[in-house]
């Protein structure tokens, strides 16, 4: 009933900042129930009814910074979590990194130039990056890396990740923990996503992968996931991957705001055990 109810306000009332705060209630509405919801092929799709809807708020606002912000994260959680296809799972970080573009834009001047910059130029309009900043640098930055993850097998794409890392490794001085210690996770993916042979520091991603478990205190399953997938299995240390996915299978997945987030954490680190034999 309350989407009825939503559009009939935005009818009676014909006012463009009326629409904007009642869609972006129902926005943030939405997502909170999403995040919290349990079982996975509910969240898959209601998530794609939600996509959907959200991009019809956008027509309807497009210059709504909090509705462009859960546009970038929705369509990049969408495409991690349940796109398997490759062409679509690009599509899909597309949007999100055009989104996170234009709502870093809108506020962040140095956000307009940071894909053209020079590196120097980069690293000094970063240092101006304070608290204020962080929710929509971040959003930047980690949709950057969701496109450049997306986009591997283009070299022009993988040659802006120093970029994208210097913007996540600044907003990780500021505050390391935002998102649940989202910084240091991406960052520990980020130095870990190639072997040493290829500039990779797995040892540094290591540090921010068990940085981040220790800021997530157990509420959030995904960092030891990811210690797991990218530095143990680049390492090739089986008794520490089966170690880390084993505890988050133990784990309670029902936390307020992450419940969803674990159980696909808890997915995942099934899945990796099944093939841990093949790998190792």
């Amino acid at each position: 009933m309350r989407i009825f109810a939503v559009a009939l306000c935005v009818v009676l009332c014909g006012c463009q900042s009326v629409m904007s705060s009642v869609t972006e209630g129902l926005a943030e509405d939405m997502s909170d129930a999403l995040l919290n919801t349990e079982d996975l092929q509910v969240a898959r799709e209601g998530s794609a009814a939600f996509l959907i809807m959200l991009e019809g708020f956008l027509r309807s606002s497009p210059d709504s910074i909090a509705l462009m912000q859960a546009g970038v994260t929705l369509n990049g959680a969408y495409a991690t979590a349940f796109v398997d296809d490759a062409e679509r799972q690009r599509r899909f970080a597309e949007r999100a990194f055009e989104l996170a573009q234009r709502a870093s834009c809108a506020r962040l001047s140095w956000a307009c130039t940071a894909r053209t910059d020079g590196m120097e130029l980069l690293q000094g309009n970063l240092r101006t990056l304070d608290q204020d900043d962080v929710s929509l640098a971040y959003t930047l930055a980690s949709a950057w890396a969701g496109w450049i993850a997306a986009n591997s097998a283009d070299w022009g794409a993988v040659a802006e990740l120093g970029r994208a890392k210097a913007v996540m490794t600044r907003i990780a001085e500021v505050d390391e923990t935002h998102d649940n210690a989202g910084p240091r996770l991406y960052l520990g993916v980020m130095e870990t996503l190639a072997p040493p042979a290829l500039g990779g520091r797995p040892e540094v991603g290591r540090v921010h992968f068990e940085r981040a478990i220790e800021l997530a205190g157990g509420r959030y399953l995904m960092p030891r996931v990811f210690l797991a997938e990218y530095y143990a299995r680049l390492v090739f240390d089986r008794e520490l991957h089966d170690r880390e996915l084993n505890a988050v299978l133990q784990a309670d997945p029902k936390v307020e705001g992450l419940t969803l987030a674990n159980r696909i954490a808890q997915e995942h680190a099934r899945e990796l055990l099944e093939s841990a034999d093949e790998y190792f």
